[in-house]
């Protein structure tokens, strides 16, 4: 049992109590989708609240606390938070989707933070309209794909392991990207012939295996390919799963671009 002297107390103990009730609020709304977007509304205001919570300084004081503890219940709950807050941003992007298909336009503060990152996604590593972007998680609201190929002339392939994300995003390109060079597969990366054309990969920070497969695309991707891997430590942890160390006889870590801002952070890799 754990001492009660030791129990956090003043600030430690009001974010236990937020994070908590995030978790329940979280859970709640990703089991709560049908297909329908009745609890749009709901869930943007959450992921909108949750957004600036996760990039509020001020929480990372009592967050680091609690982190250096080393309670296994602390530990649980962030991973539990990550979880069920990437499903409900997964569930976001099907009710943009779907308001989109229906003819309604919905605007959220966390589609606003992540769109401010694509702009300066590589930093040095300029993409041109001659580029061939993969991009790891694709969504059903796929962002990163319109931008791109729009805004730069990019070809870009996304994959997302989700059916009805990928359903759903063929369908948002062609209503906003008609004639755009995006593709969308439900394919796995190591059976897409475009992994091995690639000059640049894009891991969604939700993506949970996104380390494990920087691992595999080593022995599938060119010798000169960047790879962008979007990512959350500290406080963003709660939203984003964490940089990992990698093989470094493998991929060197040329950048690490810290976006106070913005709801996650992004490290490039290139080949060692």
């Amino acid at each position: 049992m754990r001492d009660a002297s030791r129990a956090p107390q003043g600030e430690g103990r009001e974010l236990l109590l937020a994070l908590t009730d995030y978790r329940r609020r979280f859970s709640a709304l990703a089991q709560g989708y049908d297909g329908s977007t009745r609890r749009a509304a709901e869930l943007e205001q959450l992921m909108g609240e949750y957004s600036a919570f996760v990039t509020d300084e001020h929480n990372q004081g009592p967050f680091t606390a609690l982190e250096r503890e080393g309670s296994a219940d602390f530990a649980d709950l962030v991973a539990g938070l990550r979880t069920e807050s990437a499903r409900c941003a997964a569930v976001m992007e099907k009710y943009r989707a779907l308001d989109l298909l229906d003819g309604r336009a919905r605007s959220a503060g966390y589609f606003d933070n992540v769109e401010s990152c694509i702009e300066q996604e590589f930093g040095a590593f300029e993409l041109t309209s001659a580029s061939k972007v993969l991009l790891v998680g694709s969504g059903s609201f796929p962002m990163t794909p319109l931008h791109l190929a729009e805004r730069i002339g990019a070809g870009v392939v996304g994959v997302d392991i989700d059916v009805e994300a990928v359903e759903l995003g063929r369908r948002v390109v062609q209503r906003l990207g008609g004639g755009l060079d995006i593709t969308l597969e439900h394919v796995p990366v190591e059976a897409l012939p475009f992994t091995g054309e690639a000059t640049h990969v894009i891991f969604s920070s939700t993506v949970e295996a996104k380390y494990d497969l920087l691992d595999l695309l080593h022995a599938l991707t060119r010798d000169e390919v960047v790879v962008a891997m979007r990512f959350g430590d500290r406080l963003k942890s709660l939203f984003n799963f964490p940089m990992q160390q990698v093989d470094q006889r493998k991929w060197r870590l040329v950048e690490t671009i810290r976006r106070p801002e913005q709801v996650f952070d992004i490290a490039l890799y290139v080949k060692a």
